[in-house]
């Protein structure tokens, strides 16, 4: 028996499917691998895989993380070239079967998973600390002078209030100030690029929940619109966490 970990790309129509629709999609292309998935014991049982850190919706990545267990012995060589077959033949199953907005966008999703790679999961995933990403803040009307170094006054405040939900959907105002660890921004014609690196976990950050802090604090610098895609995940030391 190995547990096996999945580095994969989740960009295009896939980023705009839920975490669940995902696994369904990923676990469709299964059957290509050869591979026999454990299940959990039960009268429902279900396939043991899980996401080690979910993408928000409309979110793209280069960094994904699947866990899975298989009953077989395998370190998971050639699995993420059998896996990217299998999401190929998913997504050409999709083509002309469904007509609905909601299923065009869950059978489609294939088209926007990339598997990099596919190996032991040795690393636990309590050492994954912090999460970097790219950001671009887009202005219709151009960038207002001065934003960039603004900004970069804003993120560098010991305190940055703003209303999150909790994991009970309640809103609660939290502290996002500890949560950062750099941020830098890069001017550009009608937008603002932004390096940030943030924790992910306990507690994490989701990098769109920047432009909260914009809002509360700098109504007058707030985007017309945020794009988000993470780069890479990292542990305590910086390293990249696999």
């Amino acid at each position: 028996m190995s547990k096996l970990r999945l580095l994969f790309v989740k960009e295009g129509t896939a980023a705009y499917i839920s975490h669940l629709d995902l696994l369904r999609t990923v676990q469709r292309a299964f059957p290509r691998t050869e591979l026999e998935i454990k299940h959990s014991q039960g009268f429902h049982p279900h396939p043991i895989i899980s996401i080690v850190l979910p993408l928000p919706v409309a979110q793209s990545s280069d960094c994904e993380l699947l866990d899975f267990e298989v009953t077989q012995d395998t370190d998971g060589s050639g699995i993420a070239e059998k896996l990217n077959e299998g999401l190929a033949g998913v997504a050409a199953a999709a083509m002309g079967r469904r007509t609905d907005v909601y299923g065009a966008l869950t059978d489609g999703a294939a088209e926007g998973l990339r598997v990099l790679d596919c190996y032991e999961a040795k690393r636990p995933v309590r050492e994954l600390a912090y999460l970097r990403a790219d950001m671009e803040l887009e202005y219709d009307h151009g960038v207002p002078e001065g934003a960039a170094e603004a900004l970069m006054d804003l993120f560098h405040r010991p305190e940055l209030l703003i209303e999150k939900r909790t994991k009970r959907k309640q809103l609660a105002e939290v502290d996002i100030a500890p949560m950062i660890r750099s941020i830098a921004f890069a001017e550009e014609k009608n937008l603002l690029r932004a390096a940030v690196t943030v924790r992910a976990q306990n507690p994490g950050l989701n990098p769109q929940l920047l432009e909260k802090a914009i809002a509360r604090y700098r109504p007058d610098l707030s985007p017309d619109f945020v794009r988000v895609r993470r780069r890479e995940l990292l542990d305590e030391a910086g390293e990249i966490f696999r």
